[in-house]
């Protein structure tokens, strides 16, 4: 196979989780650059100058491959948001929700394929990932929620439903 490159077997567990984060990397940039549907295992392996059957030994199915794609993008969103909030650990409120919220975009503009991936075409993955992506979401908002029930605790918010507050400050 062309672009296939000859690799040891990975057998240390540094080995294996290097082999899978080369295999994630390479479905991040295919899957954002052809969708869900249009993207095969094969298109992964070729991505990642592997073959075939090695992201076989690391991801059952092409739906456990994005699975474990998209979870890597939440938790690497998130690692963002908390690393700039324990950067600026300032005391308003304000400025730590322009934080979480500045995190969010930069990390976007930093990675226009996690972009791709989690706002292109979200519908065309089916309910599973819908419902993954509404997970994502989810948690976003529950941190922001927590921010904001600190800040209410401490004074710097008036009393207000605070998942509401969160809602709105993600709808910025």
């Amino acid at each position: 196979m062309a672009g296939q490159r000859t690799l040891r077997r990975a057998v240390s567990d540094e080995d294996k989780q290097r082999r899978r984060r080369e295999i994630l990397d390479a479905a991040q940039q295919v899957f954002s650059e052809h969708g869900y549907n249009a993207t095969t295992v094969a298109d992964v392996a070729r991505g990642a100058g592997l073959s075939y059957g090695v992201v076989y030994w690391y991801f059952e199915s092409k739906d456990d491959l994005f699975a474990a794609l998209m979870s890597a993008e939440e938790e690497a969103l998130r690692r963002r948001i908390r690393e700039a909030l324990v950067a600026d650990a300032g005391d308003d409120v304000g400025d730590l929700l322009r934080v979480a919220v500045r995190a969010t975009f930069e990390y976007f503009e930093e990675n226009p394929a996690s972009t791709r991936l989690l706002f292109r075409d979200t519908s065309a993955f089916g309910d599973r990932f819908e419902r993954h992506l509404s997970g994502i979401f989810g948690r976003f908002i529950g941190d922001l929620e927590a921010l904001v029930v600190d800040a209410q605790e401490r004074g710097y918010l008036r009393p207000a439903p605070a998942r509401m507050v969160a809602y709105a400050c993600a709808s910025l």
